[in-house]
């Protein structure tokens, strides 16, 4: 019922990076989704994520990242790419110190600022958001496999962390990325903030068609971000000091909004991704007409923007490229941004959307469930029972399955 923000499925257009919140009347292109319970939020007010599900405690790692063969996209007189990546991993139990923390305050406030929530909801309570992995945690013995994680388009990292500690605490290593300038805010360890210039080159746009062409090289940028940090992460000189607990051999990506789309232009690109995972997001880089190679893709969306037939028409595209193992699911009741931590946290902020009445608990149970029943058939060979992929479940009835016709 209620959530951060739940602004429609991406249509073929710019997407809102909106995330917790819609813009306030000082900000008018966007409608208003979310409404405040009360003016404000107390600053004391303990915000937190789900607990994990699995068996595994779970540690963090934070690694920055500088790839020197490629200038940064967006802004080159930044010079080289830099990436400031989240590592979870199974960790030790009773290891490590304080919990890792969710967001910075500044990243926190420019979040807050763009979605209209400045002066309603303290910048200090969202970046203090209670996650459950610990710093300096000592990993799992063993090698696990993979997963990449790829934000929304002006959102941070931090917004799939019930995710990736999730899929941590289920045994395996995920790496969620911060990719610079295309979010309202990532702050970097020497101080800087770096905001969101890709937003600003998608708003300069003179049509529709000039903003998906930006939108498209954003998934395809993201594309050659993911091929440097799998570089730094299982090649012969890994960048990460626990990169031996890390199995190069099982890959997977799963990304939100556009971070979807970077799923599968990161598999078309690099044939080390084994499976991907769309969470909304329109194909602004379309699914190559040669598909990806036989391997498994999951399309996991918003009932009312991607199911068959629906209002963006790259997903039935995508569905009949796709050449491998696939599946097409939609949730009912949902909003764009149920697939991140935003729903969870809105809830526990009194912020409520009428139009999405899927609360935040499952929300996130929903979305860790499938992700999970994924990666493990496809990374790990399992499909114990519950077998959530092979059709609908009474544990999960917001799920749908669709089996879309080609088109005439």
């Amino acid at each position: 019922m209620a959530g951060l923000t739940t602004s429609p499925a991406e249509p073929a257009a710019y997407p809102s990076p909106a995330g917790l919140a819609a813009p306030s009347p000082a900000a008018p292109t966007h409608p208003a989704s979310a409404h405040p319970a009360s003016t404000s939020t107390p600053a004391s007010a303990t915000l937190a994520l789900p607990r994990p599900t699995g068996p595994h405690a779970v540690g963090r790692d934070t690694l920055f990242l500088t790839d020197r063969g490629r200038p940064d996209p967006w802004v080159p007189s930044a010079g080289a790419r830099q990436l400031l990546v989240s590592l979870h991993y199974p960790a030790r139990p009773g290891s490590g110190g304080a919990p890792a923390p969710y967001l910075t305050t500044e990243e926190a406030r420019l979040m807050l600022a763009q979605r209209g929530l400045e002066g309603v909801v303290p910048p200090a309570a969202v970046a203090a958001t209670r996650a459950h992995a610990r710093t300096d945690a000592r990993p799992v013995r063993g090698r696990f496999p993979l997963v990449v994680l790829s934000p929304g388009f002006g959102t941070p990292r931090a917004t799939l962390t019930g995710l990736a500690e999730d899929l941590a605490s289920r045994g395996y290593v995920v790496a969620s990325l911060d990719h610079p300038y295309e979010s309202t805010g990532t702050q970097l360890p020497d101080g800087r903030l770096l905001t969101c210039a890709a937003c600003e080159r998608v708003d300069a746009q003179p049509d529709m068609a000039a903003r998906n062409r930006v939108l498209a090289a954003v998934s395809t940028g993201r594309a050659a971000d993911v091929s440097f940090l799998l570089d730094r992460l299982t090649g012969p000189r890994p960048s990460w000091r626990y990169a031996g607990t890390i199995d190069p051999l099982r890959v997977g990506m799963a990304g939100h909004s556009i971070g979807g789309n970077a799923a599968a232009s990161t598999m078309a690109a690099d044939r080390r991704v084994d499976a991907g995972i769309n969470m909304d997001g329109t194909f602004f880089a379309p699914v190559p007409a040669r598909g990806l190679g036989g391997r498994p893709f999951l399309m996991l969306g918003t009932d009312a923007g991607h199911r068959p037939g629906g209002e963006d028409g790259s997903w039935d595209t995508g569905w009949a490229r796709l050449d491998g193992w696939k599946r097409w699911l939609t949730v009912r009741d949902s909003g764009h941004f149920t697939f991140t931590d935003t729903p969870v946290i809105g809830e526990q902020l009194g912020l409520e959307d009428p139009d999405v009445p899927l609360s935040g608990e499952r929300s996130a149970a929903i979305t860790r469930a499938y992700a999970a029943a994924f990666f493990d058939r496809h990374l790990r060979g399992r499909t114990a029972p519950p077998r959530l992929l092979d059709g609908p479940s009474p544990l999960h009835p917001e799920v749908v399955f669709h089996q879309p016709r080609p088109r005439p």
